[in-house]
């Protein structure tokens, strides 16, 4: 069964899809132009103006924005709209210690809702549905966004947040949840419990999954199918573009719908930026075509993926994305939140360490394992083992600080830490992500 939220929309005619995109860039580059001084001296830097930009095919005229970007122009200088228009901020957990701080106007939010509840439409959601909200809420888009959604779709909205897990599950099954929102390890997280607690898949009501904001391998999907007893899909979206929603899975389950009246994709080489061909593995990069706030164009997410417009047996003809296949830099997403050894590192230099340290993440029952190594140095060396014990507590309160996870922190004998060509090997990430 083909379930749709807006289906005139989704499943419009591919040259349709280009006419309309090929009108809203034209607009939203003059909006951008004329309201947005950073990015519009990134346009006369590139010699390009609004006059150059007649539609989809002039798109790669256009300069990229990139993280240094916003965190140049942070917080408003990539702001496109009054203070005043604007009714809401989101923010990512920052790294090294500037934030990605988006603005959204009303508008905005209604347009982000809809994506959102075209994912829990396309999920199998009705106005009859019960939908369990366990992304974090707050500054994090997650919740927020299929909260949103899930109004719109007229199901019953649970807006549990992460974290209590004894009270995520009486909820579930008091209140009888059919849709289950969360990242993919918590998902895992709460199959195991209810295993614990002596339930069986077919105790709960949920029928649906809708599972993002990390990474998460095929494998991973069948467990939480099988441990509670639902279909999985998978959803992406990024807090620069608006959040969860930029594209979501369909019941064919094989790569994620992109909703392109709001979005246009592109895949570039990461080191030369030069635009590759439909079906090429490359770096995503996006354009907002309909935000009023906080609109950017052609802003390089750092995902590795593949594009494909193969025809879809559920009938939408949005393009798809595959699963992010990595990334062109080297940000880790450690049980959703993303994590820079950067940042790491910062917090070593602050607390009088040497930035000689090692990353170790697995993934053990469908949790990530997150361990740090840090040498000392060789007057900390001579400290007792109560004291060593003491000071890797206060790192790894202090990394916590930094990264808002909490790091097992192991604090090993100088020079105990392999280097290749005298570098340290920063990042061990032995899960299996593809």
């Amino acid at each position: 069964m083909n379930n749709y939220y807006q289906q005139d929309i989704e499943t419009m005619p591919v040259e349709k899809i280009k006419a309309l995109q090929s009108e809203r860039l034209v607009k939203q580059v003059k909006h951008v132009y004329d309201n947005v001084p950073y990015y519009r001296d990134l346009m006369i830097k590139k010699g390009v103006t609004p006059n150059d930009i007649h539609g989809i095919e002039d798109l790669h005229k256009l300069p990229f924005l990139s993280k240094a970007d916003l965190r140049d122009a942070y917080p408003t200088g990539l702001l496109a709209k009054p203070l005043s228009d604007c009714v809401r901020i989101q923010s990512t957990s920052g790294t090294t210690g500037r934030r990605v701080v988006a603005f959204y106007t009303q508008h905005d939010i209604d347009l982000w809702e809809d994506c959102c509840a075209r994912a829990i439409v396309a999920a199998g959601g009705t106005r009859e549905d019960v939908c369990q909200v366990s992304y974090g809420y707050g500054l994090f888009t997650g919740g927020p966004g299929l909260n949103g959604g899930s109004h719109k779709v007229g199901c019953l909205t649970l807006p549990m947040s992460s974290g209590n897990t004894d009270r995520q599950i009486q909820f579930m099954m008091d209140l009888k949840a059919t849709i289950l929102c969360c990242t993919p390890s918590y998902a895992a997280y709460i199959g195991e419990t209810l295993k614990e607690k002596g339930y069986k898949p077919e105790d709960n009501t949920l029928k649906a999954g809708i599972f993002g904001a990390e990474p998460w391998t095929e494998e991973m999907r069948r467990d939480i199918e099988k441990s509670l007893g639902i279909k999985a899909y998978d959803i992406y979206g990024l807090t620069e573009t608006s959040g969860p929603g930029v594209a979501f899975e369909c019941c064919e389950q094989s790569g994620m719908h992109i909703n392109e009246d709001h979005f246009i994709a592109e895949i570039i080489d990461p080191d030369t930026g030069e635009v590759l061909p439909e079906g090429s593995k490359g770096e995503l990069v996006f354009t907002s075509l309909t935000k009023e706030a906080f609109p950017l164009l052609r802003y390089r997410t750092r995902d590795i993926c593949v594009l494909s417009r193969e025809k879809c047996s559920c009938g939408r003809t949005f393009i798809k994305m595959s699963k992010p296949m990595g990334r062109s830099d080297d940000m880790l997403i450690i049980r959703g939140v993303n994590v820079f050894p950067s940042q790491i590192e910062t917090v070593l230099l602050n607390e009088g360490y040497p930035p000689n340290y090692q990353i170790l993440i697995d993934r053990e029952n469908n949790t990530d394992t997150f361990d740090i190594n840090v040498e000392l140095s060789s007057e900390m060396f001579s400290d007792t083992v109560k004291d060593i014990t003491n000071r890797e507590k206060s790192l790894s309160g202090a990394i916590k600080t930094m990264l808002g996870i909490n790091p097992k922190v192991h604090l090993v004998a100088p020079k105990t830490i392999e280097r290749s060509e005298g570098k340290a090997v920063r990042v061990i990430d032995k899960r299996k992500l593809h």
